[in-house]
This record gives structure tokens, C-alpha cells and sequence, in this order.
């Protein structure tokens, strides 16, 4: 009876323990993915298509170069790339995908598996197409099929686009080469929305396909064989992320706002960093500046100073409590000794 009561009280207490720790460093993935590297131009490299593979801006990959925009690539050369990113949300079996960061991150038995750049829904419809928005959509869904080969049934929106634009407006497009649906296409539970191979690889870490998720054809290859019917997934919206890595560093990465869905972007930003319980671990003029630049790049924050003095007050606190245990549990077994 003794021991069964002091296992629920240490549960309780290490439930407590871990609630404290939640409420100091907030709910974070705290986990990054790739990082600084050297890149080595391949036969047939754009700048565009060397950013679509990696899931980096453009102008980034200008600018750590020092390159013209109009510099053709030669193979062999090399270049300066960083693609290292926040994982947004952590779960147990399924995707994530995230739109600011046109990413998604793929969950295997607790741990992550995989992730991929993406192209997603275009931000503006174009003019005469009236209320037609072609954003992705928000929201939880399930894998309800795979296709190999699949037929593209165009749908009404598209139809009146390919009329606008004087295109020969179809119905339906058979598999082939000329199918945007490429030669593999996952089917959702949300409507029209697919996670598909594209037959546009520049497309790809850009916001320009009529709704559905893009991939490139070498990631497909890996990815669908993966995805099983009725496996859920998320997509959300998550253009701030913050995470806490290895208990010392902290990093920051911000994106734009591409649907215009927050009123006051840089505000509700600060609001987000000082709800996430690290804001007396980090360097406000780093943070300001990320936020102005909005790389799309996770970036360290951290202010040496104020971390250790952040972690020397976890460490306190944990010892505390771990010292209250034990007292509490010592009075039990000598309470249950002189009985």
C-alpha cells in the first residue's frame, strides 16, 4: 500500500516538475533541420532551381554569394547555402505542413522522418477571375488515396483561367508529360487539395500553384511510397517560430506573411517571441533585425549572458523541487516505520 501511494505521489510530482519547465521555456518543437553548407553547382543548375531544391529564397542564395542575378552557373562551382529551419509542431505519425516556411515535415513512429520543400497556393488570384482564391487552405485532413499516373480533372477555376489567358480550355488532362499532377498524386480529405509531384521543378519554395502542394520529382519518389491511406496530416500557419536547442542556444526564424493574415505583422511577431517563455534568454536587436529581414532562415538570438542566468534559475528551481521529493517521501517511510 505504501509503495502504491508514494508512485502516485512521485507522478504527481514529477507532473508538477514538468509543468514548471513547460511554463519557463514554452511549447516548442525545439528542433532545427539543416544548416550552413557548400553547395556544388550541378549541370543544368539556375539559381531558381538550385533555391527550389534546397527550400531557400533566391535572393538569399544572391546575396551570401555575392552573385548577379544574370551570373549563368557553371558546374563545379560552389556556393555558400544555409536551409537551416525550425520544425514547427511535433507529432507522433503523420504531416505537417506549414505555409510561411512552404515546408512539410513528415512523422514516423514519435520522430521525424523526413521534410521537403514545397510550391504552394498562389497569395493573389489574377484579374477577372473575381472572388476565385487559389490560397491553401487551413486545417486538419487525411490522406484518402495515391494514384500513380494520375488523371488531372481540371477544375472549373482553371477552366476559366486557360479561357482568359486564350489557352484551350480542358476538361481533363490524361497522364503524361504535359500533366501538372507529374506521375504521382496524394489525395486529401480536404477539397481539391492534393499533394502532388510537379512537372515545374522552379516552381518549387514559391506560392504559385491553384491550392494544392507541389513537390519535386525526386522527393515524390521518396515521399509517396511512405504515405498511407487514412494517415492525417495539418496545415498551418506559423510564419514566427521560436526553439529553445540543446538547453543553450536560441533561434528565431521569420517569414513574410505571404496572406496578408496578420494585421500588424512585426507587433503580433514580439507578442509571439514573449509568449514563448525564452524572452529573457535572447538579443532583442538580433530579434529586430530578423523580423525586418525575414530570411526565412533560423537564426541564433541568444544573449550569452542573460541564457546563463535563465538556465542557473531552472537549475535551481529543478533542485528544488527535487529536493522537496524526497523530503516528502522520507516522511512517509518514517511515518510508516513507527506504525
Amino acid at each position: 500500500m505504501l509503495l502504491f501511494t508514494v508512485m502516485r505521489i512521485l507522478i504527481c510530482l514529477v507532473s508538477v516538475l514538468f509543468m514548471m519547465i513547460f511554463a519557463v521555456f514554452g511549447a516548442h518543437a525545439n528542433i532545427l533541420i539543416g544548416g550552413e553548407d557548400i553547395y556544388t553547382v550541378e549541370k543544368g543548375d539556375t539559381i531558381e532551381l538550385i533555391a527550389s531544391k534546397l527550400g531557400v529564397e533566391k535572393k538569399t542564395l544572391l546575396k551570401d554569394n555575392q552573385l548577379d542575378p544574370k551570373t549563368r552557373l557553371q558546374p563545379g562551382m560552389k556556393l555558400k547555402v544555409n536551409t537551416r529551419k525550425i520544425v514547427p509542431k511535433l507529432i507522433s505519425d503523420g504531416i505537417i505542413i506549414n505555409i510561411p516556411d512552404r515546408m512539410l515535415y513528415f512523422f514516423k513512429d514519435g520522430a521525424l522522418d523526413s521534410y521537403y520543400p514545397l510550391c504552394l497556393g498562389m497569395p493573389i488570384t489574377q484579374p477577372g477571375l473575381g472572388k476565385i482564391e487559389w490560397k491553401t487552405p487551413e486545417g486538419r485532413f487525411k490522406v484518402t488515396g495515391k494514384e500513380k499516373d494520375p488523371v488531372w480533372r481540371v477544375p472549373k477555376s482553371v477552366q476559366l483561367e486557360m479561357e482568359l489567358k486564350n489557352k484551350p480550355v480542358e476538361e481533363m488532362v490524361p497522364p503524361g508529360k504535359g500533366n501538372p499532377l507529374g506521375r504521382y498524386a496524394i489525395r486529401t480529405s480536404m477539397p481539391a487539395f492534393l499533394i502532388h509531384e510537379t512537372i515545374w521543378p522552379t516552381s518549387i519554395y514559391r506560392y504559385s500553384s491553384h491550392g494544392c502542394a507541389r513537390m519535386l520529382p525526386k522527393h515524390m519518389e521518396s515521399f509517396y511510397p511512405k504515405v498511407k491511406r487514412n494517415i492525417e496530416g495539418e496545415i498551418i500557419y506559423m510564419p514566427v517560430k521560436i526553439a529553445l536547442i540543446d538547453n543553450k542556444r536560441v533561434f528565431l526564424e521569420v517569414h513574410r506573411d505571404i496572406y496578408k493574415k496578420i494585421k500588424n505583422f512585426d507587433e503580433e511577431a514580439i507578442k509571439e517571441i514573449e509568449r514563448s517563455g525564452l524572452k529573457d534568454m535572447i538579443d532583442w536587436e538580433k530579434v529586430k533585425k530578423a523580423i525586418a529581414e525575414k530570411k526565412g532562415i533560423a537564426e541564433d538570438v541568444t544573449d550569452e549572458e542573460k541564457i546563463k542566468i535563465a538556465l542557473k534559475g531552472q537549475s535551481i528551481l529543478e533542485q528544488s523541487i527535487l529536493e522537496k521529493m524526497s523530503s516528502y517521501i522520507r516522511t512517509l517511510f518514517t511515518q510508516e516505520n513507527k506504525k
